[in-house]
């Protein structure tokens, strides 16, 4: 009898540990590195989700438009972008350009980029109706701020955030314009979409009537808001365009120009003690990657957060474009982000 209640206890308590021990990993996309209270992901790694493609379409000249559905989607809000792991494993990200309100569906549209890094050519090639696609759920640094009026603002594959806004504005009652430029009109998608909105929308191909004029944004009077998504000198004129900067909201598909010089700083390992140098030319992941070569990373230009590490001592120069304030005050992405100062000390 003895005999058998020890074995039972034993038993009971390799199950308890075994249980103990998954949970504990599940906890921790680094383990056996301790679990950071935001998982480095920004996301839980177990809320990957699984979604299909109903449909695919061609809306303009080089441009993708994916449909995808799964019970399981989050619900979001205008301005989100969601993380899509392609076949490669390559995970790139895309705005949310159809309607909040379509519970169960997500919209997203991939410019091929032939000079780019893989992922359209890999997304136009590979993605087909039929197919899965693992995402992650949403994020949202480019929401739509209440307001009575609003200026929007879109060169070519921008338009993909702010049509749901149109939608949002439109619904609140909102006074609201929106500058659509493009180089071509058989370049620009979704402008079937924007047709009934009449003459709220200019549709400005350069083509036909070279660079968009922003009068409409340096007239913008108090309490209007500036909403921009497209290339990096677009989103420049805005901002100097704009009568008050701090109106201007801007959504980013590269990363901005580096501000100012690359200088070389040491990364102390905090666990193990170790230090290695970050050359001006080299980023922070990488001279980290010397010694932890096993260091999870994935979009390398600060939009996807899988390189999101704890910062116990030094000032960040932070150059990505995802983390809130609140994150940054903490920790930062190793790929695109440096030192203020020389010396950082890293939870790794």
């Amino acid at each position: 009898m003895r005999r058998a209640l020890a074995v039972t206890a034993v038993a009971g308590a390799a199950w308890a540990t075994r249980r103990a021990l998954k949970r504990r990993i599940g906890h921790s996309p680094l383990w056996p590195l301790p679990a950071l209270e935001t998982p480095v992901s920004g996301h839980s790694p177990r809320r990957a989700l699984r979604a299909l493609i109903v449909s695919r379409t061609e809306p303009a000249r080089g441009v993708l438009h994916l449909t995808l559905e799964s019970p399981d989607l989050p619900a979001w809000t205008p301005g989100a972008h969601v993380d899509v792991t392609l076949p490669s494993g390559l995970v790139r990200q895309y705005s949310l350009c159809g309607d909040p309100a379509d519970t169960g569906r997500y919209t997203i549209a991939i410019r091929l980029i032939e000079d780019g890094r893989g992922g359209s050519r890999e997304a136009h090639a590979q993605l087909a109706e039929g197919a899965e696609l693992e995402v992650r759920p949403p994020r949202n640094r480019f929401e739509l701020v209440p307001a009575a009026s609003y200026v929007f603002v879109a060169g070519g594959i921008g338009i993909t955030p702010i049509l749901p806004m149109l939608r949002a504005a439109t619904a609140a009652g909102a006074d609201w314009t929106l500058l659509y430029g493009g180089r071509s009109r058989a370049s620009m998608p979704f402008l079937a979409d924007l047709a009934p909105y009449g003459e709220r929308v200019s549709v400005l191909a350069e083509d036909e009537t070279g660079r968009p004029d922003l009068a409409r944004v340096a007239g913008a009077g108090p309490g209007t808001l500036v909403y921009c998504c497209g290339p990096e000198p677009l989103m420049r004129a805005v901002t100097a365009a704009a009568p008050d900067p701090a109106a201007v909201h801007l959504e980013r598909f590269a990363p901005a120009a580096e501000p100012g010089p690359l200088r070389a700083f040491t990364v102390e390992l905090s666990r193990s003690g170790r230090v290695v140098e970050v050359a001006a030319g080299e980023s922070a992941l990488a001279a980290v990657r010397r010694e932890l070569p096993d260091i999870p990373y994935s979009c390398e230009q600060g939009f996807c957060g899988t390189c999101q590490h704890r910062v116990l001592t030094g000032a960040v120069d932070h150059r990505d474009e995802l983390l809130t304030d609140r994150e940054r005050a903490d920790s930062m992405l190793l790929c695109v982000s440096r030192a203020k100062g020389d010396r950082l000390v890293l939870d790794l």
